[in-house]
C-alpha cells in the first residue's frame, strides 16, 4: 500500500513521567503539531516549570517548524499538559477527543469545579471520531477509540498514528481501564479498530516503562507487532481480555499525579482559577472510612 509523504516526527520522553511527547511536522511546508506535551511540576513542592515544553519549542525553532496545532489523546492522568504554555508562545489551537466533555462531566463534581464548562469549551477544537483535519499539506484523521477513558482518540497521519494510552509497546501490554468511565471490553474493541488498519503502519506510544527484560525504553513499533501483544496474542478472546485487564488493574495502584493531573487538563492545561487571594490551589478529595 502507497502512503503520502511521510511526517517528520521527534520523541521527547520524560521519565519522571514515563510520558512521550512528540513533534509531529509536514515536511512540503515545515507546519507542525505537538502530541500531549508536558508540564514539568513537582508534587512534592506544588512548583511547575516549562522544560520539557522549552525543549520541543527549541526544536522546532531550529528547523523552522511552525506550530500550528497541540493535540491532546486525552485528559491524562499521569501529567499534566503544556497545552497553555505552547498556544501562548505560538498561537497553535489544542484539540482532543468531543467526549471530552463527558471526562469533564465526571470529575466536575469530584473536584467541586463549578468553572469547568462540561462542555468541552475549554478547547479550541473538540474532534469527532473519523473527522479530517490538516497540518500543513497533511491530512490527519481522527479515531475514537475510547476504554482506557471515554474521550481517547488516536491521530493518524499517512503511515503515522499517535495512539495516546490505549496500547503500550507490545511486549509491555494495554493501558488500564477502571479510570471512572473507562472499560476493559470497549477498550479491547478500540484497538481491535487500530489493529485492521495495514500492518506496516506505524504506531506511536504515549507511555513506555520497560517490559520485563528490556533496559530500554521504546514507544514506536508496528500494527504487525502489536497484532503480536502480550494481552492480545493467540487469538484472546474479548471475554479473555476483560477478565485478564479487570483482574490485573484490580491490583493496580493510583498514578502519583492522578489528581492534579485530572483536575488541570479537563481544563485543557489551565490552573483552577485563583482564589480572592490571588493564589491557585490544586484540591485533593479526602474519603475517610466510617
Amino acid at each position: 500500500m502507497t502512503f503520502p509523504l511521510k511526517p517528520i516526527i521527534k520523541a521527547f520522553f520524560d521519565e519522571p513521567t514515563n510520558t512521550v511527547s512528540y513533534l509531529v511536522a509536514d515536511p512540503a511546508t515545515k507546519k507542525a503539531a505537538i502530541v500531549d506535551p508536558v508540564l514539568d511540576y513537582d508534587h512534592k513542592s506544588g512548583k511547575a516549570n516549562m522544560a520539557s515544553a522549552d525543549a520541543i519549542l527549541e526544536a522546532a525553532r531550529q528547523e523552522g517548524y511552525a506550530i500550528e496545532w497541540v493535540l491532546e489523546t486525552h485528559a491524562h492522568a499521569d501529567h499534566l499538559s503544556s497545552a497553555p504554555y505552547i498556544k501562548l508562545k505560538t498561537g497553535a489551537k489544542v484539540g482532543i477527543g468531543e467526549h471530552i466533555r463527558d471526562v469533564q462531566k465526571i470529575f466536575r463534581p469530584v473536584f467541586d469545579a463549578q468553572d469547568v464548562s462540561g462542555d468541552g469549551t475549554e478547547f479550541d477544537s473538540l474532534f469527532k471520531d473519523g473527522e479530517r483535519f490538516t497540518i500543513g499539506e497533511m491530512d490527519v484523521d481522527v479515531f475514537h477509540v475510547p476504554g482506557h477513558t471515554p474521550a481517547d482518540v488516536a491521530y493518524k497521519i499517512a503511515d503515522a498514528i499517535f495512539v495516546g494510552d490505549t496500547l503500550f509497546m507490545p511486549d509491555y501490554g494495554t493501558a488500564r481501564a477502571d479510570f471512572p468511565g473507562g472499560d476493559a471490553r470497549t477498550l479491547y474493541r478500540s484497538i481491535q479498530k487500530l489493529l485492521t488498519l495495514p500492518p506496516e503502519t506505524r504506531l506511536f506510544m504515549c507511555h513506555d516503562y520497560k517490559a520485563p527484560g528490556r533496559d530500554h525504553y521504546a514507544w514506536e513499533t508496528t500494527v504487525a507487532e502489536e497484532r503480536g501483544n502480550v494481552h492480545l496474542k493467540d487469538g484472546v478472546s474479548e471475554d479473555d481480555f476483560v477478565a485478564m485487564r479487570e483482574a490485573r488493574d484490580a491490583k493496580l495502584s493510583a498514578p502519583t499525579l492522578l489528581l492534579p493531573s485530572i483536575q488541570v487538563n479537563i481544563r485543557a492545561g489551565h490552573l483552577p482559577p485563583a482564589d480572592a487571594n490571588g493564589v491557585r490551589y490544586l484540591k485533593i478529595p479526602v474519603k475517610v472510612a466510617a
